[in-house]
């Protein structure tokens, strides 16, 4: 593996990288390492326990969180938004089910909308960061943006679709989002050092996100909500990230039929030469699953190949710096 820790640490060199870099073929440990500053102002360096947020990678612990209340008889796929919404969010459509929102197949108008063409140092959000600390507070910012085509029509990339679900899983079970994740995700799969902290209260471990604006590094602490909202928010550690994938697909989290449905092809992405499941993106070809987010001072992807048992996860505290390293080991680790 000497090959594969020069190779990554030449790359990390040359890319100014800052961020964590994992391997894993089964229980084995490849490659560990980290790079740069979690605090810049403080000098204090990442380390590979280092607890960075997810940004999209959120959305997988999400659906599995519904999931495993549809599991449980709590909802199901056909459960319509509108019969736990009620008046709320008038203008998303009857017809859209809870399989539409996990699949991104549900054409509902999008609060924080990809198609948009947002810049990473731009400020996305409709209203002041601190507003947005509990998924209920999203409310606000959900409502207004008509559908943009047909419940189940096509394949459209949604971040609003993952905040109404947490909506829904909250008023369907009567237990707050936060700990519905932690209680039917992080629990079952070991995950001790995954969790949803305010931006504004992160503990010493935490890795501030970092952009670049006029010449200015900043962090990223008003580009984003105080606390996420089922779309993104989370944060975890590589080796937390590794250990979603070893209980998700042992059935720990949610039985095997359910991880069986939540990584079938339900979408073709051509945009993206990607397939797309319930949660989680797929390889065009092979069984190869992902999670992957990026944000203002955030980028974040991890491929886990259940077949070869081959994972590789890479965090970073800025929004363009995983993409080089997860490509590298996407061709290393495929000789």
């Amino acid at each position: 593996m000497r090959k594969l820790a020069d190779a990554v640490d030449r790359l990390a060199q040359e890319k100014r990288f800052s961020g964590v870099v994992r391997a894993d073929r089964g229980p084995e440990t490849l490659l560990a390492r980290a790079y740069g500053f979690a605090d810049r102002g403080h000098q204090i360096p990442n380390s590979t326990d280092t607890q960075f947020a997810l940004a999209s990678g959120t959305k997988g612990l999400t659906a599995l969180a519904v999931v495993s209340l549809i599991e449980d008889g709590t909802l199901d796929l056909a459960t319509t938004a509108r019969s736990l919404l009620g008046d709320d969010l008038p203008l998303i459509d009857d017809r859209v089910t809870v399989e539409h929102l996990l699949a991104h197949r549900s054409g509902i108008g999008d609060y924080y909308d990809e198609d948009a063409d947002l810049g990473l140092t731009d400020y996305g959000l409709p209203v002041p960061v601190h507003e947005l600390a509990a998924v209920e507070d999203y409310l606000g910012v959900l409502d207004g943006y008509p559908a943009k085509f047909a419940p189940g029509e096509r394949f459209n990339y949604n971040n609003g679709a993952f905040v109404v679900l947490a909506l829904l899983a909250e008023r369907a079970s009567g237990v707050g989002f936060y700990d519905l994740v932690r209680q039917r995700v992080c629990e079952p799969a070991g995950l001790y050092d995954t969790w949803f902290p305010r931006s504004d209260e992160l503990p010493g471990r935490a890795a501030l996100g970092y952009l670049e604006v006029d010449g200015a590094v900043r962090t990223n602490l008003f580009h984003l909500p105080v606390r996420g909202g089922g779309d993104g928010g989370a944060y975890s550690t590589a080796a937390n990230v590794h250990a979603l994938w070893d209980a998700f697909f042992a059935g720990r989290i949610v039985p095997k039929k359910w991880v069986a449905e939540m990584v079938r092809p339900h979408s073709e992405t051509p945009h993206d030469s990607m397939r797309y499941g319930l949660g989680f993106w797929l390889r065009p070809a092979g069984g190869a699953v992902l999670l992957e987010g990026c944000d203002p001072g955030i980028s974040f992807r991890s491929v886990h190949d259940p077949e070869t048992r081959v994972t590789h996860t890479v965090i970073s505290n800025t929004a363009d710096g995983a993409w080089p390293v997860t490509r590298l080991l996407t061709e290393l680790l495929a000789t």
